[in-house]
């Protein structure tokens, strides 16, 4: 991979980063880091200047449909962040099934919002790692599109505290109306 500063640029190269580049969501108005693909390259994609440009990538083979479904499972990632962190919150503010919380929902309500805050950091710290390891892979020309076991352990830790979750609640519920 070749990032070329704006000084050594090709001719072709330099006209691209020339062109007006103002999309909406560039609002410090940084130009754009030209990401040329090699298996040489050793360096890292995220960490070459403009820090904050935006990284184009050459259109080979199937790259841009590799580069968009890295990103929806990122996003996916995110999504599922944001969720657990939001039912994090919902069992801390109001953790009973019945109208008035017994003694047990009481205390066991901060520790599992705490738990489940938690796995959402960790579901947001693994999407972002994948996004990051897989993007520095495709700019070597060496991705391999498949989660590594640190993502399958998140993924498992988060699916078995849902169904426990959801094991606890309509275990309460049982009790409680009986």
């Amino acid at each position: 991979m070749d990032f070329r500063p704006l000084d050594r640029m090709s001719p072709s190269d330099q006209a691209l980063v020339d062109k007006p580049f103002k999309p909406f969501y560039n609002i410090f108005g940084v130009k754009p880091v030209i990401v040329k693909q090699d298996n040489s390259y050793d360096r890292e994609v995220f960490t070459e200047r403009p820090l904050l440009g935006v990284l184009l990538f050459d259109n080979n083979a199937s790259d841009a449909r590799d580069h968009a479904a890295n990103e929806r499972t990122f996003l996916s990632w995110l999504r599922l962040a944001v969720y657990m962190a939001i039912v994090s919150v919902a069992i801390v503010m109001s953790f009973h099934i019945k109208s008035k919380p017994s003694d047990i929902e009481k205390k066991i309500a901060l520790p599992f919002g705490i738990i489940f805050w938690l796995l959402s950091v960790a579901c947001l710290v693994s999407g972002l790692a994948n996004y990051i390891k897989t993007v520095t892979r495709y700019s070597k020309r060496a991705a391999l599109v498949q989660a590594g076991w640190k993502t399958q352990v998140v993924f498992t830790v988060v699916a078995t505290a849902i169904v426990a979750a959801c094991v606890l609640f309509l275990s309460m519920n049982a009790t409680s109306s009986r």
